[in-house]
C-alpha cells in the first residue's frame, strides 16, 4: 500500500493568497487533471478533488474536524476564542455530537426556516427602499451584508439595531477557520468572541424571563426523553448560529449576484420564470460554494483507494471540484439538469445545521431582486477574498436599468 506522502501530486498552496476568482478554479481544475487527479498537496493538508473521495472523508467515523489542532498550531490555547472552538458543534464527535443534533434539530427544519420568510421579505423591502431611485450600488454594502444579519437578529429575537454588531462578530469569529487570519488577527478574533459571549448571555437572560417565538426560546425548551441542553450548551449553540449564519449567507448571496451579473441570460430567465428560483439557488450553491475546502483530520490510519493516510493527516475536501464533477459542470446554468448531491453544506454527521435557513434566505432574496433589477450588470470590478475560510466578497459594484 502506498503512503500518501510518497505520491507525486500536484501542488496547490491554499494559504499563498493567490487563490481567488478564476485563478482558483483554474488551479483546482488543472490539479484534477493530473496523474492522481483526485488528490493534490498543500503545505498543511492534502486536497481531495473529487466527490466520491470527498464524501468518503466527510462521512468517515475515522475523521474529525481539526478545529482544536489548528488552534493549537497558532497558539490559541486559552481565552474565550479557545472556549468557543472547544465547544463548537463542528468539533464534537460521537455521542455528544449526536445528542446536540437530536436536541436542536427541530429548530432547523425546512418548516422552521419557512417561518422566517415574511421577515426576510420585509428586510429586503427595507433595504431596497433605502436605495430610493438609484440604479447602482455596492451590493455587498447595500444588501448582502445587512440582510442575513437582520434575519439572524429576528431568528434570535434580538433588536434589529443589533444586526450590524452581529455581522461584525460573525465575520471575525468565523476567521477561526481561516489560517491566514489566525496568523495575524487572533487579538481581534478573541475580542469579538468575548463580546459575543457577553451578548448571548444577556439575550438568554432576557428570554428566560420573557419567552418568545424565536430560536432562543426553542433552544431553552429543547428536550428529548427528559434530556435538556445545559446553559453552556445553549450559549455556545447560539454563538454558533451567529458565527455561522451571517457571514456565510452574506458571501453566498454576493457570489450569486456576481454570477448573475456575469450571465445576463440566466438572470433574464429567472426574471421571466420566478419558479426557477429553487434551481437557481441550487446552481449558485453548486457553482461557487463559499466553503471551497472543508478540513478533516484522520483520527487513526485511514485507507482509501489503495492509499494510506496516517493518523494525524489533514485532508481538505474540495466542494468546488466535487460540485463541478458532472456533465457541463463548468457552466453556470440554472436550467441545466444537475445532480443534487452537493458538498457545499458538507456531508455526513456534520452536514450544516443552518442549510435550510440559508436556502430560504437566498430564495427570498433572488425572488425579490430579479423583477426589480432588469439589465443587471457589473459596474466595476468585484473585490474577492481568498478561498481559505469563508470565500466572500468585500465589494460588488452592480448596476441595473
Amino acid at each position: 500500500m502506498t503512503i500518501v506522502s510518497d505520491l507525486q501530486l500536484a501542488e496547490i498552496d491554499l494559504i499563498a493568497g493567490e487563490l481567488t476568482g478564476e485563478n482558483y478554479h483554474r488551479k483546482f481544475a488543472e490539479a484534477a487533471r493530473g496523474e492522481h487527479g483526485w488528490l493534490a498537496r498543500s503545505p498543511l493538508a492534502y486536497i481531495v478533488l473529487d466527490r466520491e473521495s470527498g464524501e468518503f472523508f466527510l462521512r468517515s467515523r475515522d475523521t474529525a474536524f481539526p478545529g482544536r489542532e489548528i488552534a493549537d498550531l497558532f497558539g490559541v490555547t486559552t481565552g474565550r476564542l479557545r472556549e468557543q472552538i472547544d465547544a463548537n458543534i463542528l468539533n464534537q464527535q460521537g455521542d455528544r455530537h449526536r445528542r446536540l443534533r437530536s436536541l436542536v434539530g427541530g429548530a432547523f427544519t425546512p418548516k422552521a426556516a419557512d417561518k422566517w420568510r415574511p421577515a426576510m421579505r420585509g428586510f429586503l423591502q427595507q433595504l431596497w427602499e433605502a436605495l430610493a431611485d438609484q440604479c447602482s450600488c455596492d451590493f455587498v454594502t447595500a444588501f448582502s451584508r445587512p440582510y442575513p444579519a437582520l434575519t439572524i437578529a429576528a431568528v434570535l429575537g434580538a433588536r434589529q439595531a443589533d444586526a450590524p454588531l452581529l455581522q461584525q462578530w460573525s465575520s471575525l469569529v468565523q476567521k477561526q477557520f481561516d489560517i491566514q487570519a489566525l496568523s495575524t488577527q487572533v487579538p481581534d478574533i478573541e475580542r469579538a468572541a468575548v463580546e459575543v459571549y457577553d451578548y448571548v448571555e444577556d439575550l438568554l437572560l432576557q428570554r428566560r424571563a420573557q419567552p418568545g417565538d424565536d430560536l432562543l426560546t426553542a433552544l431553552l425548551n429543547a428536550e428529548e426523553a427528559g434530556d435538556r441542553l445545559s446553559h453552556a450548551e445553549c450559549v455556545n449553540l447560539v454563538l454558533n448560529v451567529i458565527a455561522g449564519g451571517v457571514d456565510t449567507t452574506q458571501a453566498q448571496l454576493s457570489h450569486a449576484m456576481r454570477q448573475f451579473a456575469a450571465h445576463p441570460d440566466q438572470w433574464e430567465a429567472l426574471r421571466e420564470q420566478p419558479k426557477l428560483v429553487g434551481r437557481a439557488v441550487d446552481e449558485v450553491l453548486r457553482f461557487e460554494p463559499i466553503t471551497p475546502v472543508t478540513a478533516r483530520i484522520c483520527l487513526q490510519d485511514v485507507e482509501h483507494r489503495g492509499v494510506l493516510f496516517p493518523a494525524g493527516t489533514i485532508v481538505a475536501v474540495s466542494a468546488e471540484r466535487a460540485n463541478r464533477q458532472q456533465e457541463r459542470g463548468e457552466e453556470f446554468d440554472i436550467s441545466a439538469p444537475r445532480d443534487a448531491r452537493l458538498l457545499t453544506f458538507g456531508a455526513g454527521p456534520h452536514f450544516c445545521l443552518g442549510a435550510n435557513l440559508a436556502r430560504a434566505e437566498l430564495e427570498e432574496a433572488l425572488t425579490f431582486l430579479a423583477p426589480r433589477m432588469s439589465g443587471l450588470a457589473p459596474s466595476g470590478p468585484a473585490v474577492l477574498g481568498n478561498v481559505e475560510g469563508i470565500y466572500g466578497l468585500d465589494s460588488l459594484p452592480l448596476r441595473w436599468a
